[in-house]
């Protein structure tokens, strides 16, 4: 976040770094806290920051987010395919440290990253369709759906959700609990099949 430094936000290398520390550490471990107000930052930093309450937190913690294996495993899977590409003859597995990870575990890493991204971009946009701007219903639709806490624009580190429409806060209610909860146990509960015995 050395960025708020070149922009002139912070002038000294320890409030920087107190700051931006402090603000990626609460966002990745899904707290809620803000410090500073971080919509006055570089948009680089604030961009950075939405990339990161994609993330969330660490395998088997309770934080919220995609999780930082799922996004690595996407990451891996991603290179092993252009390298499929490059070289279609050669076998090369995705491996998480030596172990080569299962296909139906990639399988289950893609679909939940379909299903999170799905759900973020329908929540922005019956945000939208309630009458907030992009920027602030898709901040609160991510801050929402992986409990991080405030956003960006009208649900930002200083402001908070109650200018939200009424519709809108129901939108957040429902990405609060699908965050909470896991995705896929939320939506297994709408498959006829599951309540059959």
């Amino acid at each position: 976040m050395f960025f708020n430094m070149t922009a002139g936000v912070y002038l000294d290398l320890a409030s920087n770094l107190r700051y931006s520390a402090f603000q990626v550490v609460s966002i990745l471990t899904t707290t809620g806290f803000a410090t500073a107000n971080y919509e006055l930052w570089p948009v680089i930093t604030q961009y950075l920051l939405i990339m990161l309450m994609f993330v969330g937190g660490c395998a088997g913690s309770t934080g919220g987010g995609m999780k930082v294996v799922r996004v690595l495993l996407l990451f891996k899977h991603a290179q092993v395919q252009i390298f499929r590409l490059i070289h279609p003859r050669a076998v090369r597995l995705v491996k998480l440290g030596k172990r080569p990870v299962d296909n139906e575990v990639l399988a289950g890493v893609l679909g939940f990253f379909a299903v999170y991204i799905g759900i973020f971009l329908v929540a922005s946009l019956l945000l939208a369709a309630s009458g907030m701007d992009l920027v602030s219903g898709a901040a609160a639709a991510i801050a929402c759906l992986s409990n991080i806490g405030p956003g960006l624009g009208s649900v930002g580190p200083i402001d908070n959700f109650a200018l939200v429409p009424s519709f809108g806060k129901g939108v957040l209610i429902v990405c609060m609990l699908m965050g909470r909860l896991e995705l896929f146990t939320v939506l297994v509960l709408f498959f006829p099949s599951f309540w059959r015995k």
